[in-house]
């Protein structure tokens, strides 16, 4: 039987602190920042997982030649197991979505849920991958605007869908090395995702102005100084410590929108699982 450290591994937990934030991030710009909140954020993380277990449940045959330490490859997981599991958690992130928003919020976490699925199974390896996974980060910004105005909150959703697009695409070079060009693209990319989170937003006083830049500073200098590695010497091990970097830092991102969207002591509070989430990912990579 798999351990509950394997099933971790699978769904690499860790990882799953990164997706709150754009529950939150949403619901700010929204303004919907209610009791939903906490119970949305939670159908994300679900999903998120599922994603993961399906992920790796449609990499088996590869990672047994490229990452045969994974755990379906090294025996730990049995495919069906992996596949039931994300099939289960999917359901129950459709469920709680469902139970809490409503039928505002299933129409933004069917398609997300679509969206994730058809990554795995269809999109990962072809051109169209970044883009997809970028669209499953814009839908769960979308999904915590499910109880508001969602329109105000397409620009943070198009903000971590940009980010989430430069991670991905360095992602399909994790294993093998990249070219140069392409982190010195991505970080091209990022500096870009951050000058748009400082502009714009809500006006506010004292402390709470200089907070959307100092965490959006704060993530571009963590996520941006190891892509910038990468661009010095492209190989596998900086490649994947970049990804590993665009996966823990993007609460920073996420805190940096929500104050922007008025709540800054909440952004503040979005930020702080990046220091948590490198920890844990220490000892379970998130990638």
């Amino acid at each position: 039987m798999p351990s509950l450290t394997d099933f971790a591994e699978l769904v690499r937990a860790p990882a799953a602190l990164s997706t709150p934030g754009d529950v939150v991030a949403g619901a700010a710009a929204a303004g919907a920042l209610d009791r939903r909140v906490p119970a949305l954020a939670g159908a994300s993380v679900l999903l998120y997982w599922a994603g993961m277990a399906a992920n790796d449940w449609a990499d088996r045959h590869l990672d047994a030649v490229e990452r045969p330490e994974r755990p379906i490859p090294s025996g730990r997981v049995a495919p069906a197991a992996a596949l039931g599991l994300s099939a289960g958690l999917t359901a129950a992130g459709l469920a709680v979505a469902g139970l809490v928003g409503g039928r505002r919020a299933l129409a933004t976490a069917v398609p997300l849920a679509g969206a994730v699925w058809a990554y795995d199974l269809a999109a990962k390896n072809t051109s169209a991958g970044p883009a997809v996974m970028a669209t499953c980060r814009g839908l769960d910004v979308l999904l915590g605007a499910s109880g508001g105005q969602r329109r105000r909150a397409v620009p943070a959703a198009i903000t971590v869908a940009a980010h989430t697009y430069t991670v991905t695409a360095l992602s399909r070079r994790e294993v093998k090395g990249a070219d140069r060009r392409l982190p010195m693209a991505t970080l091209a990319g990022t500096a870009a995702v951050a000058a748009a989170t400082i502009s714009g937003g809500r006006r506010q006083r004292g402390w709470r102005t200089l907070v959307p830049a100092a965490l959006a500073g704060w993530y571009a200098a963590r996520y941006g100084g190891a892509q910038a590695r990468a661009a010095a010497d492209p190989t596998a091990a900086h490649v994947r410590a970049a990804v590993g970097a665009g996966i823990v830092w993007l609460p920073m991102l996420q805190g940096a929108l929500t104050a922007r969207a008025g709540a800054a002591a909440l952004g503040v509070a979005v930020a702080a699982a990046a220091p948590l989430g490198r920890r844990l990912a220490r000892k379970l990579s998130p990638t």
